[in-house]
């Protein structure tokens, strides 16, 4: 038998802690199957806004549903909306510290550690992941004005087709956006700290033979600059010399890395070597029976809203599908 909470906890059956595409996605599919689940959607967690790192994005072009594009921040106006429209249960707090050691799961949230806990028989974690960024001079200015942490994302723009753009960063990642960036750009430079690549042999064939890409080797960024509105130029360092220059760009991409937000269940899920959920393939279930998890906190591949959306969705009906099954039982 479930323990009885006590009068100072509070019980909620379903509880999913974040605010991006996965967590509205399973909220939805949770609240349509009336289940009632509870979202804590967060106090900028992360240095974030409710609703994870589209609301940093100006123009969403990629995401199914909207031909004329669509502002990252009222694409999750929008799902916040479906989300409250069927049930969901929307509370802008943060989850501060868990207990998954046993079910009913325990969370506190932000200010309120010393608190009794919320009691939850199932936990979808869509906590996802922030770019790594360089907090160069000028970068909060031309932030999405010029500057991106994700190619595929943004490199379609009309303000990078046909333009100059620049990459930092050495690694697969790095080559992967360079290249990709070349089907838009009239030239990708990639800004390498060391005088060698660390990407694996293949990605940096493909790099340093594509006709439009040239690799910059000892070259720190260490200035964006422009016109107050958009970016048109990097400064930059020669690492080996001291050197100064400027680089004429309308783009900035990082390529520097993600960090995925799990800070606060190191030791309770199992976590791969850069830190991201680790799930059972083809689920969104984690180490522990129970706890599900969705969107970039578990996918450091892809880190799409879309791929996103729909990893929510199966940890929604995977929660679902736990209840009910324990319901029977």
């Amino acid at each position: 038998m479930a323990p009885v909470p006590n009068q100072n906890e509070s019980s909620n059956d379903k509880v999913i802690i974040g605010s991006g595409p996965a967590g509205h996605t399973a909220a939805i599919y949770l609240a349509r199957a009336e289940l009632s689940p509870v979202m804590y959607e967060g106090m900028l967690a992360n240095g974030v806004a409710a609703g994870g790192q589209l609301t940093t994005t100006t123009e969403v072009e990629n995401f199914p549903g909207f031909p004329e594009s669509v502002g990252g921040s009222e694409l999750m106006d929008k799902m916040r909306a479906q989300s409250v429209r069927f049930g969901t249960d929307i509370r802008t707090e943060t989850i501060a510290k868990v207990d998954f050691s046993s079910r009913p799961f325990k969370l506190w949230p932000q200010f309120a550690e010393d608190e009794p806990p919320i009691l939850a028989k199932t936990v979808i974690l869509a906590t996802g992941a922030s770019a790594k960024r360089m907090h160069l001079p000028g970068e909060e200015t031309y932030w999405q004005n010029g500057i991106s942490a994700c190619a595929v994302c943004d490199g379609a723009l009309p303000i990078f087709r046909n333009k100059a753009l620049a990459v930092i960063g050495g690694g697969d990642s790095a080559c992967e956006e360079a290249t990709y960036l070349t089907k838009y750009a009239e030239i990708v430079y990639v800004l390498v700290r060391r005088d060698e690549l660390r990407a694996s042999n293949i990605m940096q064939k493909r790099l340093l033979n594509h006709p439009k890409c040239k690799v910059l080797f000892n070259t720190v960024a260490t200035e964006a600059k422009g016109d107050g509105e958009l970016l048109n130029c990097l400064r930059t360092k020669d690492t080996k010399t001291g050197e100064e220059k400027d680089l004429q760009v309308n783009g900035l991409f990082y390529a520097i890395g993600h960090i995925p937000a799990t800070e606060i269940v190191k030791g309770q899920l199992d976590l791969d070597e850069d830190g991201y959920v680790k799930t059972k393939p083809g689920t969104a279930q984690t180490s522990v029976r129970g706890v599900f998890a969705a969107g970039d906190v578990q996918d450091k591949v892809y880190r799409q809203a879309v791929t996103s959306a729909g990893t929510g969705c199966v940890a929604g009906l995977e929660a679902e599908r736990l209840l009910a099954e324990e319901e029977a039982e």
